[in-house]
């Protein structure tokens, strides 16, 4: 295989983070993945982590690098390429503040962009799946607006792709997209109030809903810091009840399906 890569000028990434975390807020977590999913030709070159102006400033520098190694781990899982010259930078306080604390609470991540020339034989199989995958989210997309324009007060709308990783409120990357659409569909129909259902598979317990009620909460606080207002939206879990499939799912195909949440 002959792959020739070119570089581009160097761009600029932020993340975001809340009040004394390092682990980016909900909305710049899926934002980021969001980011990394549409940019799978970049090499990352800098890092650097800032905080706001509150604690001593040698504190803020440690949370600064926490921040930046929270970032670099994100990015190591999904394969991104990293510069053999990395610079990864905290700086802490010791920079020019905004007067809005939280744009201060951030990493810049620094990435040029590679334009790829592979001559080798495309990997047809792999190629297909692709292709799928796109057909299916963009049918899907198209499926979610025609329902809610055809919508009554208490219908259900069912999303078929918003999921998550097991036993974990983390969003399944592929579900980025159907989360969009949702909130440009309520963006463009502001009379529009929802409530969130979260679900959870594979456990008999009805009683249980702490997953299910965190699932839903995560696509609240999204929905809310892209600029949904409050009183439109609810959010409750369902635990394991009103399944699609009898509990315990039979196949994985049962199990990725309830992984799901409701509208």
């Amino acid at each position: 295989m002959l792959l020739t890569t070119t570089s581009f000028g160097q761009q600029k990434f932020q993340v975001f983070f809340d009040f004394n975390k390092d682990t980016p807020t909900t909305l710049s977590a899926i934002e980021m993945s969001t980011w990394l999913l549409e940019n799978k030709n970049i090499e990352i070159v800098k890092m650097i982590g800032y905080c706001d102006s509150v604690d001593k400033n040698d504190y803020n520098k440690e949370l600064a690098m926490r921040r930046i190694n929270s970032i670099l781990n994100e990015v190591k899982k999904k394969n991104v390429v990293l510069s053999k010259d990395l610079i990864l930078k905290a700086i802490g306080e010791d920079f020019t503040h905004s007067k809005i604390q939280s744009e201060n609470r951030k990493v810049d991540i620094f990435y040029t962009t590679l334009l790829q020339n592979n001559e080798s034989d495309v990997n047809q199989e792999g190629k297909e799946d692709n292709v799928t995958l796109a057909y299916k989210v963009t049918q899907e997309k198209e499926s979610l607006a025609k329902q809610f324009a055809k919508a009554k007060q208490g219908d259900l709308i069912r999303i078929h792709n918003i999921n998550f990783y097991f036993n974990s409120e983390k969003i399944m990357e592929k579900s980025i997209p159907l989360l969009e659409e949702l909130f440009q569909i309520l963006l463009e129909n502001p009379k529009f109030r929802i409530e969130i259902h979260g679900h959870i598979c594979c456990n008999p317990n009805p009683m249980d809903t702490k997953l299910s009620y965190r699932r839903a909460l995560v696509i609240f606080k999204y929905l809310v810091q892209k600029g949904i207002p409050i009183k439109r939206l609810a959010y409750k879990g369902i635990g394991s009840n009103d399944p699609i499939y009898p509990v315990p799912e039979r196949t994985e195909a049962q199990r990725t399906a309830i992984e799901e949440l409701k509208y």
